[in-house]
């Protein structure tokens, strides 16, 4: 059993984040990362077309002045290669890679009241004991696969985006490619598969909302522009609802002009990206404002689309937009247009079954020489309830969580005393530019172990009342939206039996910041502070 202060789970952006920080504050902290490199879903999602959905320069650390200005992005939405070289570059600048051990996948923690510590077991033996565990496990980083008769029976190269093997080329010259699914993902890859592939086929279940990504190199004088005012940039993303760098306007909807909204709109969708769920300030409040928003989007799709029959069947009618996660791509749409593209529609012709040459919808038997699993993740809950954490009494998170997960500020729930977890529910996370959610945590957490540390303290741990408390307000913001009138990953719809309830925090960002502020300054309410008694210290020691 090897001792140590704090251990934190993952090595993606918040793994790093945290272990700086806690080391700048004087904590022995460890990093266990499962895969054998560092860079948590951007070393894992590797598909072709991966890019951020968040601009370069504020998908980035804000720790580190010296930092900003000497890493220099090459675009505005940085690809998965180069957000990868940007960690890895952070990893060695700060020195953090003697603090991270990789291969070492958690597979269980289990709190032991007596001495307040988490003993944490690696996958092949070694155990590890900290007072504290921070689990950075990312909020989209479980991927899930659909059940379909008879899919062990394909022979093909089965690829699952999420976990994109290393050294897999991009090129698929030659190759009859099918890809299952119209998120982000399958978005993003399919006109970059297009490009190279015999034949691709997209099987879509639900047609979803895409913004054009308008993304370009950035000058050089766009560089020193930012890194000239990156305090001022920092500034308006913290104090924005998302953390994306620009906040809305404060007319709503109905009552700006037509002519001028549609201009309005028009300006936000060939440069906002995801931000243009923001052009006003109740398209995700009001009925009839986002059903102005979503006509526009509608519309604009349809232009994109030059196969009359295809406009349709690849325009969303099930949800408004923005209640379920949009995309942003480069291309998508317009790669119908090229005669090696194929849709299939599996709502209206579902599939019936897997063959070893292909997929068999009601309509047809599309042969394939690849198949891509686009089809997203268990999110928010998904990569933390895979561990086997326990806390008093032995409980095991997964059954305390059986109904939806239960937190106080989305950092810790009752019963797992010194166990935080970063960017997951109960947050804003990814209803924000997550960089932001990431660091403002971290350093709230930072200022709690130190207080927990002068103070003499053995436990934090959040009590029931606050987890209740927050729990319900954290449903009551999200019914203050049109969030729960789609099934989404936000609400637990993308898994069938998931517990139906919204998990991130609808609140802002900057509104979340407050709350946390607040909660320093008034000595952490809705946590209990407890010092052990000298007999249970002595049982700790022996």
């Amino acid at each position: 059993m090897r001792d140590v202060e704090v251990i934190v789970v993952g090595a993606g952006l918040a793994g790093l984040r945290a272990l700086y920080s806690f080391r700048e504050a004087g904590f022995e902290a460890l990093v266990l990362e499962a895969s054998d490199e560092i860079g948590g879903v951007w070393n894992h999602n590797r598909y072709p077309g991966a890019r951020c959905d968040v601009e370069s320069y504020d998908y980035s650390y804000s720790f580190s002045p010296e930092l900003e200005q000497e890493w220099r992005w090459t675009e505005r939405y940085p690809t998965q290669p180069e957000i990868l070289r940007y960690i890895n570059h952070v990893a060695d600048r700060f020195e953090l890679r003697s603090r991270i051990e990789l291969r070492a996948r958690v597979e269980a923690a289990v709190y032991d009241e007596a001495s307040a510590t988490w003993a944490v077991h690696v996958q092949g033996g070694r155990r590890f004991r900290c007072r504290t565990l921070v689990l950075c496990l990312g909020q989209l980083s479980a991927p899930k696969l659909p059940s379909y008769p008879g899919q062990s029976d394909f022979a093909g190269e089965t690829i699952v985006s999420a976990n994109w093997p290393k050294g897999r080329s991009h090129d698929f010259t030659g190759k009859r490619v099918g890809i299952l699914g119209t998120g982000s993902s399958g978005m993003q890859m399919t006109p970059v598969i297009a490009q190279t592939a015999a034949h691709v086929t997209v099987f879509q279940r639900t047609a979803n909302y895409s913004v054009p990504a308008a993304n370009a190199p950035l000058t050089d004088e766009e560089d020193r522009q930012v890194k000239a005012h990156y305090g001022e940039r920092r500034q308006l993303m913290r104090n924005s609802p998302t953390g994306l760098g620009f906040l809305p306007g404060k007319t709503k909807t109905l009552d700006a002009p037509a002519e001028e909204r549609e201009a309005v709109f028009e300006k936000a969708y060939h440069r906002l990206g995801f931000g243009f769920a923001l052009t006003y300030p109740d398209i995700l409040l009001d009925e009839k404002a986002n059903d102005i928003a979503t006509a526009f989007l509608k519309r604009k799709i349809a232009e994109r689309i030059a196969v009359p029959e295809l406009r349709d069947k690849l325009t969303p009618s099930t949800h408004r937009f923005a209640t379920r996660r949009p995309s942003v791509d480069s291309g998508y749409f317009e790669a119908f247009s090229r005669p090696n593209v194929e849709l299939a529609d599996i709502k209206a012709e579902p599939i019936t079954g897997f063959t070893a040459d292909g997929i068999s919808t009601t309509a047809k038997h599309h042969r394939l020489d690849v198949l891509i699993y686009a089809t997203g993740f268990d999110a928010l809950t998904g990569s933390i309830l895979k561990l086997d954490i326990r806390g008093r009494k032995g409980q095991p998170l997964r059954d305390k969580w059986r109904e939806g997960p239960l937190t106080h500020l989305g950092v810790g729930t009752a019963g797992f005393p010194n166990m935080f977890i970063v960017a997951g529910p109960g947050s804003p996370s990814v209803l924000s530019n997550v960089m932001v959610s990431i660091e403002e945590q971290v350093d709230w957490f930072v200022q709690l172990l130190k207080h927990q540390r002068d103070a003499g303290l053995d436990e934090v741990e959040v009590t029931e009342d606050a987890e209740r408390d927050w729990t319900a307000h954290v449903q009551e913001r999200a019914r203050e939206t049109l969030y729960m009138t789609a099934d989404s990953f936000y609400n637990g719809g993308e898994l069938p039996g998931k517990p139906r309830v919204f998990m991130p925090y609808s609140g802002g960002v900057r509104h979340y910041r407050r709350l946390l502020q607040g909660s320093a300054k008034d000595g952490y309410p809705g946590f209990a502070l407890r010092k052990l008694g000298p007999a249970a210290k002595a049982r700790a020691h022996a």
